[in-house]
């Protein structure tokens, strides 16, 4: 009879499912910044970005808020030997008057209640982090901030909904005036529960309230929060669950009974799934089912006593104690006894029956909730199984009999691919509070002393102004034949005089040698109205052993590439011109000969250094005797890069690489370029900017963790420049500064993997991944992602240098043209190349917006044109070939 009177409380499997997809819904709407204001499950951030790591220490307060009781805590976090906590705690009462009286009166009352405290731990001397546990709602923008959205469980206090419980607190404080305290965090309850669980058990990321309410938070990922700016780590998110349902989502499943204990209640409409599961209503519940059932006859022979019609007669706990196994119907008689009804035998069976069923649908309700959350986080993780841990708390959790029992049977049901632990908070969500506090200043700590250490990466505007006058004096030294021997920045005449004219035609061959990849390219240019460039390439390898062997094992390479292809064409008869993109620094004589001063970016094939490159790549096509070329032109990657962007922008006039090295160069007078004879025209100079440094001139703004990557790469002391802003290097100066940072307990609980310990583990393009969240999974905790995020883009900081560079070349060019135009503007256009170019947006996240503001900031009178150099260097040696071939037949 009681099953059938009670079905609607029986919840079925599949009702339970639909529930949770329900909630689900609900999350998802909570967390959009456009569907958040009409949600009815708010799902707000808690600024709480990090679970306790075990690095924590120091000495706390913590506050606990929530019901009729009010608790103080100390807590000691310290780590002699292995980390422990000591608290201690006092219980002050909250009288009915001040939790119903005005919001001055009950933060005058907590304020009271510290200082006595302090008082007898003889701390008021001290301004300790204080914690503050406050179980309502509330609305955060920061930590140390929490707006009250509505008061429950019987607190009214007038003049607190919609104002900042902090400041509140605060204000009582300093009114009082005979202590301070720092309150770094405002947590609720549940936030406190996970991080009390969270200190034992890592894997904790859900925190769960069943008690006088009920409420539950959980570790959300940054991207799906719309209401928070980033993207980076995860928060912590309060779902405020109980209101659940107050949209209209439940009804189908909410009984007469949950009706009649809306209309009763303090807040009529509200919190609609907290009065059908939690400690506060279900004792009521039960008494309603029991009035109504003695009506109607079927119990206690109709009798009903004026007890048993009192609100509030019928306690949660007398469900809890009715629903013992052994003496659960001795306590049902005592406990109906009590209420004036005389219950037989199969009463007391009856009311154990309604208390099981009302207590089961609560734990399958919170279960259904519970595994929307866990399916959220199975779903943010990628993975098929979940391995998490619930912290629990609240007294009908712990207190009722079978409820822990059936929450996590049905939970187990319901989420068949998590495997859930659950553990009890023993200590209440007081300790939760001091954590998260703990926690937080940890990380304010670390991201204080992080800042300090980064902040050598970030240049001021005055340092990037005087490293542009250095690089000007280094630019007049290696332009001037007096000190161009001496001088770090070669300045190297490229014997490239003119951009393309639009008039060149025909077919060449184009070498590209600047990496581990050999290119060689079949390009073929017409002229006309519609002027075309059609490409064809193959990529060879450059094994390691050629790259460091001799110079004829690396020139017989290359040659026997260049063979295949001319096979793979089948052009191998033809006397094709030919240019040659030799992305090292050389100095050259002539257009089609360029002596090698030094190899970079890992080549070291001996007996070519000093000698003419073109020389050597024209005896190794002798030695193969199958082929023979016209070798027009050797050039720089940068020149490539200048004359491909040429071709589309006549504007163009300087070419940059920032790719595995750096590089630029760019048209200047004849008359400013001492080492060639002729003062008319220009002509392009290869400024071998990577040296910058060599001597000395930048060690004020190099790390310690620049150092650290010069000493141990292949040419220490030289390129330094190149070092701290190219490809090859940025990953490395990102990992010292990691293992520097775990050495100093920031990262990873100072543990020092051997894999971090790996030179070269950390690839470059690692940066532009963290900085663009995709790394987020790997990393793990929040603290992790933050400080990687922090520490990649501060060396992006670097790029700024670049820029001060663009400027001065631009400036450079802009003299040339100063007797043509009278205005204060040039337009200039810079060809781009390199996994790190800053139109390479999709190769690294900062480059291009720090490159383009750098560059606005410091030429605020040029107009400077970033053209991405989309078919690479290999083009461009065709092109300057092609313009060479266009000057030689015109002088013949």
């Amino acid at each position: 009879q009681i099953d059938k009177y009670l079905y609607a409380m029986r919840l079925s499997d599949e009702t339970l499912i639909d529930v949770m997809a329900r909630f689900r819904r609900e999350m998802k709407n909570g967390l959009s910044r456009d569907f958040n204001p009409t949600a009815a499950v708010k799902m707000l951030p808690t600024f709480v970005r990090s679970i306790p790591d075990g690095s924590e220490k120091g000495d706390f307060i913590a506050l606990d808020l929530g019901g009729s009781y009010f608790r103080i805590l100390r807590v000691k976090v310290s780590h002699e030997k292995k980390q422990t906590v000591q608290m201690e705690s006092e219980i002050y009462n909250t009288p009915e008057d001040i939790m119903h009286g005005s919001g001055t009166r009950l933060f005058d009352h907590v304020a009271e209640c510290l200082g006595d405290f302090m008082e007898k731990q003889q701390i008021k001397d001290k301004k300790l982090p204080v914690g503050f546990t406050f179980s309502f709602p509330c609305r955060q923008s920061k930590l140390d901030e929490g707006i009250l959205i509505t008061w429950t469980k019987r607190f009214k206090a007038s003049g607190v909904e919609g104002a900042d419980v902090v400041r509140l607190l605060n204000r009582a404080i300093k009114k009082r005036g005979d202590y301070d305290a720092d309150i770094m965090a405002v947590v609720n309850d549940t936030v406190g529960t996970m991080m009390t669980c969270g200190f034992d058990d890592q894997r904790c990321e859900v925190g769960l309230i069943i008690g006088t309410g009920t409420n539950a938070c959980y570790m959300e990922e940054m991207r799906h929060i719309d209401l928070v700016e980033g993207d980076e780590g995860r928060m912590c998110i309060n779902t405020e669950w109980g209101a659940f349902g107050d949209d209209g989502s439940l009804e189908d499943i909410r009984t007469e009974f949950d009706r009649e204990i809306d209309r009763g209640s303090l807040n009529p409409g509200k919190q609609l799934f907290e009065k059908m599961v939690s400690g506060l209503y279900m004792g009521e519940l039960v008494r309603l089912i029991l009035v109504k059932m003695a009506k109607e006859g079927l119990l206690f022979e109709g009798r009903i006593t004026p007890e048993l019609l009192t609100k509030g007669k019928f306690e949660t706990k007398h469900v809890s104690a009715i629903e013992k196994s052994k003496e659960g119907l001795n306590k049902a008689k005592e406990i109906l006894t009590r209420l004036g009804v005389e219950p037989s035998h199969e009463d007391c069976i009856a009311v154990q029956h309604v208390c099981t069923i009302v207590s089961f649908r609560s734990a399958n309700l919170v279960a259904s909730t519970l595994g929307a959350i866990l399916n959220q986080l199975r779903d943010n993780k990628g993975v098929g199984r979940l391995r998490t841990t619930v912290g629990v708390d609240g007294s009908l959790y712990k207190m009722h009999p079978q409820y822990a029992r059936r929450l996590h049977k049905t939970t187990r049901r319901l989420v068949p691919d998590s495997e859930v632990r659950f553990l009890l908070s023993e200590s209440g969500s007081g300790k939760g509070a001091a954590m998260v506090t703990a926690v937080a200043y940890r990380l304010s700590e670390q991201h204080r002393l992080i800042d300090e250490t980064l902040a050598e990466f970030k240049l001021t505007h005055e340092q990037l102004l005087q490293v542009k006058k250095r690089m000007r004096a280094e630019m007049e030294a290696g332009l001037k034949k007096k000190t161009h021997e001496t001088a770090k920045v070669k300045m190297l005449p490229t014997f490239v005089r003119s951009t393309p004219d639009g008039t060149e035609n025909g077919d060449f061959l184009a070498l590209d040698l600047g990496g581990t990849n050999f290119r060689v390219l079949l390009v073929k240019i017409r002229s006309g109205k519609r002027r075309t460039v059609e490409m064809h390439n193959k990529i060879y390898a450059i094994p390691i052993e050629v790259m460091q062997g001799t110079g004829e094992e690396l020139f017989d390479h290359i040659v026997t590439c260049i063979s295949d292809f001319l096979d793979y064409m089948g052009i191998k008869g033809a006397r094709l011109p030919l240019g040659f993109t030799f992305s090292f620094p050389c100095k050259q004589t002539s257009l089609d000969a360029g002596i090698l001063l030094n190899w970079t970016k890992g080549f070291k094939a001996t007996d070519c250094e000093g000698e003419d490159v073109v020389y050597l790549l024209r005896e190794g096509i002798k030695r193969r005797e199958e082929f023979d070329l016209d070798v027009v032109a050797v050039v720089n990657d940068t020149v490539g890069t200048m004359m491909t962007c040429a071709y589309e922008d006549p504007n163009c006039e300087i070419g940059l690489i920032v790719g595995t090295g750096s590089n630029a160069c760019y048209m200047e007078e004849m008359r400013n370029i001492e080492m060639v004879d002729g003062e008319q025209g220009r002509m392009c100079v290869n400024t071998e900017w990577g040296a910058f440094g060599d001597n000395g001139c930048l060690d004020d703004i190099r790390t310690i963790y620049d150092k650290a990557v010069d000493d141990y790469s292949l040419n220490a002391g030289k390129q330094r420049y190149e070092k701290m802003i190219s490809g090859m290097y940025l990953g490395e100066i990102v990992r010292n500064i990691l293992i520097d940072f775990t050495k100093r307990g920031f990262l990873f609980r100072g543990q020092i993997s051997e894999t971090l310990k790996t030179r070269h583990i950390f690839e470059t393009k690692f940066l532009s991944q963290i900085e663009r969240d995709s790394w987020r999974l790997l990393l793990g905790s929040p603290e992790i992602i933050l400080v990687s995020v922090r520490g990649c883009t501060f060396v992006g900081g670097l790029f700024t240098m670049s820029s001060e560079f663009l400027v001065m070349l631009t400036a450079k060019s802009r003299e040339g043209l100063e007797g043509h135009c009278k205005g204060p503007c040039t337009l200039c256009s810079v060809g781009a190349v390199g996994p790190l170019s800053p139109i390479a947006i999709v190769s690294f996240y900062s480059f291009s917006r720090i490159m383009h503001q750098t560059v606005k900031d410091l030429a605020p009178n040029c107009d400077v044109t970033f053209l991405l150099s989309e078919d690479g260097s290999g083009k461009g040696a065709a092109l300057i070939t092609a313009v060479g071939c266009r000057l030689r037949d015109a002088e013949q």
